[in-house]
């Protein structure tokens, strides 16, 4: 079977933090007809793609489950991995899940299983052992997922929509705005702090409100340095955009945060979503925007 028979090979490695989500995952990859593989060792990852080449167009689209839990693992992998990039007929890429400690903790203890890691039983001790030994992988990754706060359907319609709307090659722009008071977005790629601006906050009547209403946006985007941070930011962005989307990135986060994730981050993370809407894929979310109202 010849190359070019099969240059449109698509292959997603699924991995990250046990207990983040991976067996969601590979269910929501068979769902888009994905050949997929539960836990393959690397050490057969070359033998896989010897499978993957003599099948031809008959797996243009694969999902591997890798749980690494030992540095011969690794070692393996990123020969394979480095392998990989050399050959024509296939775009690998890597999903890596993740989720705050104190989730990851929840979660077994919800399940009643011990961590693979954990020599003393004690799940926070595999977990900040599995964290350190994952650090070089994760900054492989073209693509991370921070499932602290995913329930499995919301984790399996993201990978749905993702997944089932990007094209080999597509760059998407996602744009999020949050409230430090609550955390930094631990997928965000940059981060830009924005609580230097005038506040609405301050403001009785706009208090209640968000960015998303014209007061608010208005308010924010009047003053000379909201401004001058717009033009700066975004010509920053177009220089560096490219590059991402060159080095084979499927998307950048981009958090902008403000104090409560409400008023300024909100007003500017639209902007800039709005600003790139013409050269890309671009999507903007607000991940603390409710947070008041449900107190």
């Amino acid at each position: 079977m010849s190359t070019e028979s099969i240059q449109d090979t698509q292959m997603v490695i699924i991995t990250g933090m046990s207990g983040a989500g991976k067996t969601v995952a590979i269910q929501s990859f068979e769902d888009l007809g994905y050949f997929c593989v539960d836990n393959l060792p690397p050490t057969l990852l070359p033998k896989f793609l010897e499978l993957m080449k003599e099948s031809g167009s008959k797996m243009n689209k694969v999902a591997l489950v890798m749980d690494l839990r030992g540095r011969e693992f690794f070692d393996s992998l990123f020969q394979a991995l480095d392998d990989i990039s050399e050959k024509a007929w296939i775009t690998p890429r890597i999903l890596f899940l993740d989720a705050k400690d104190s989730t990851l903790v929840t979660r077994y203890k919800e399940t009643r299983r011990s961590h693979p890691l954990a020599t003393t039983g004690l799940p926070l001790e595999g977990i900040k052992m599995e964290r350190e030994l994952l650090e070089e992988l994760k900054g492989r990754a073209q693509l991370i997922y921070d499932t602290s706060e995913l329930k499995p359907r919301e984790l399996r319609d993201k990978i749905l929509k993702h997944f089932a709307t990007n094209e080999e090659h597509t760059f998407s722009v996602n744009v999020v705005s949050f409230g430090f008071k609550y955390g930094l977005p631990i997928d965000a790629d940059l981060v830009y702090d924005v609580r230097f601006l005038p506040n609405p906050h301050y403001i009785d009547y706009m208090r209640p409100q968000t960015g998303l209403d014209e007061e608010v946006s208005s308010y924010v985007l009047k003053w000379n340095e909201t401004q001058k941070f717009l033009e700066k930011v975004t010509d920053l962005l177009a220089f560096m955009l490219p590059y991402y989307k060159r080095e084979g990135k499927s998307q950048l986060v981009i958090a902008i945060g403000c104090t409560g994730g409400q008023h300024r981050s909100v007003t500017l993370a639209e902007y800039i979503a709005k600003h790139f809407t013409k050269d890309y894929n671009t999507h903007v979310s607000h991940r603390d925007i409710e947070r008041r109202s449900r107190k």
